[in-house]
């Protein structure tokens, strides 16, 4: 992994994906390079460890982490880098709509803290943002691309309800 790619985004399953895309677009606005792989904190624990503790080193700045259910990845991925870890709870098709993952991923221990978005796409959405966000300061470059996409944003408002 080079230097030349700040942030990953990892998630539990590869049917995380349809969520975790959402990230990766919002990153792909704002011309952030990323690697998206899978690496499950129950099934993968091996690849989870190897991923965490070889982050910082690999060139990553950010990690996003999305997790459905019990939703250990983010708070397992944070203890082991200190590196900013956002967690994206991702709802599951069964179950409870992904609040089990909020709670899961809020709800970390003093001392590891995980940066926890919106349950589904909005959050993983702003998780891409947020990452760029972090990552604009200390390049003035993409600060000035985030601040036209804003602008963008609210000149995109209307200002009336009618049409």
């Amino acid at each position: 992994m080079a230097a030349s790619v700040p942030v990953a985004i990892i998630m539990g399953s590869r049917s995380d994906w349809n969520v975790m895309k959402a990230a990766a677009a919002a990153l792909d606005s704002l011309g952030v390079a990323y690697n998206a792989k899978v690496v499950s904190a129950h099934r993968t624990p091996q690849r989870m460890v190897e991923f965490a503790t070889g982050a910082k080193a690999a060139g990553y700045k950010v990690i996003i982490a999305g997790a459905g259910g019990a939703a250990h990845l983010p708070g397992m991925t944070a203890s082991m880098t200190t590196l900013p870890v956002l967690g994206v709870p991702v709802p599951l098709k069964e179950g409870l709509k992904g609040i089990d993952s909020l709670l899961s991923i809020v709800q970390m221990p003093g001392g590891i803290p995980v940066g926890t978005l919106a349950v589904g796409e909005a959050g993983a959405k702003n998780a891409g943002l947020l990452a760029a966000q972090i990552l604009a300061l200390s390049d003035p470059d993409l600060s000035a691309r985030i601040e036209a996409l804003r602008a963008t944003q609210t000149d995109g408002v209307p200002d009336t309800v009618e049409d």
